[in-house]
């Protein structure tokens, strides 16, 4: 590890490589699916666009965290907080695509494959992403801010 690299800026960098290369990857399979019909899965075309958005805000949340006076902790949980659940959405969105079983993951009845998903599971799942990417910027911002004296 570099020594002038927090870890909060080395998960977020590494994650920014691997979210790249999962959009990559995932147009590869959207370019297939094309090639063999009309158009690709919706979760195919989601998974391949988040994943390419998601490694350019991964590199948003190295350089905050990079700035921000908290501590190195604080900074990595918030880093971690957010990649984990960019990470879970592109990875639903991948399933979706796969099984190609819904065009609408929040319609209920929720479906995954054959089977149902309780509502309080998508529910508190969406609840848990919403704090989790939004407070984990937060925290990077209010920390850049802090370290930038804007307060």
């Amino acid at each position: 590890m570099s020594p002038t690299l927090s870890l909060a800026q080395h998960l977020a960098l590494a994650a920014t490589g691997l979210f790249f290369l999962n959009g990559l990857l995932t147009g590869v399979w959207k370019y297939a699916q094309m090639r063999g019909g009309d158009h690709a899965h919706y979760y195919v075309n989601i998974a391949h666009r988040t994943s390419l958005m998601y490694a350019f805000a991964c590199l948003l949340l190295e350089r905050f965290a990079a700035l921000s006076a908290w501590s190195a902790p604080v900074n990595t949980a918030a880093v971690i907080a957010s990649v984990a659940f960019f990470a879970m959405a592109v990875v639903t969105y991948m399933v979706h695509g796969f099984l190609g079983d819904t065009e609408n993951q929040l319609e209920r009845p929720h479906k995954l494959g054959r089977a149902t998903l309780p509502n309080l599971l998508i529910t508190g799942f969406m609840v848990a992403l919403i704090i989790a990417e939004i407070g984990g910027f937060l925290v990077l911002l209010a920390g850049a801010g802090r370290g930038l004296g804007w307060f």
